[in-house]
């Protein structure tokens, strides 16, 4: 089984080393794709040292800002592997957790798997309570139009088997691409697994992006992918 590993980048020239470092020392057979959402902090710059230095790794570059899902969308095309694990650069998530991730699939009662930071006794840092109720609203609005009982439907660590990707044409260009892909995975009646995750997350001093527009416009992409593509 061969592992396509897709890592948006933007503005992470704190952490893509390290990111990096973590992902090849996943014991398996893998490529890297790495997608620079048109950084301005040097991002671009380590990209390609680290394209050098592995000849595992792949680096794509966007000439202007688009978002997480322009991100995904140009590194999903360039897919190998059998299966597809999204990686984010921040470090919030960790490879450590690949085995548990993979395990569904390597088991074939999977087609997806979904970490969660919800579930379970893996470790994660305390934050913001007002993410984690909107994060409560944006899964429980998003299991009522797919009729999936997700517990952490936007959490960034999501595993494909590749055949599933192949069908889904990804539309939003923000992080509006959680619940499009979820919406999607739910119409062709995927086997979707969660798994227990740890989470080390960001706050804003320390370049996390996500904010409270993006949660309002998540409700804004449950229902469009509910009912139109």
């Amino acid at each position: 089984m061969k592992l396509s590993i897709v890592i948006p980048v933007y503005n992470e020239k704190d952490t893509l080393e390290e990111i990096f470092r973590l992902v090849q020392e996943a014991p398996y057979d893998k490529e890297i794709i790495a997608v620079d959402d048109a950084s301005i902090d040097g991002s671009r710059d380590i990209l390609a040292r680290l394209a050098d230095r592995y000849d595992n790794v792949r680096t794509f570059y966007h000439d202007r800002n688009q978002g997480k899902g322009a991100a995904l969308r140009t590194g999903f095309a360039q897919v190998s592997g059998d299966v597809v694990i999204i990686q984010d650069a921040d470090l919030e998530y960790r490879p450590v957790d690949y085995p548990a991730l993979l395990a569904p699939i390597e088991e074939d009662v999977a087609d997806v798997v979904y970490g969660s930071r919800m579930i379970g006794g893996r470790p994660h840092r305390v934050l913001f309570f007002w993410h984690y109720m909107g994060n409560k609203v944006v899964t429980t609005l998003s299991n009522m139009f797919t009729n999936l009982n997700l517990s952490d439907m936007e959490v960034g660590y999501k595993v494909f088997r590749a055949e599933v990707l192949e069908k889904i044409s990804i539309k939003s260009n923000r992080f509006g691409v959680e619940p499009e892909l979820t919406a999607k995975v739910a119409k062709q009646r995927c086997r979707i697994y969660e798994v227990p995750i740890q989470y080390h997350g960001r706050d804003y001093a320390h370049g996390k992006k996500i904010t409270w527009r993006d949660g309002i416009a998540a409700v804004f992409h449950i229902v469009r992918f509910r009912f139109w593509d």
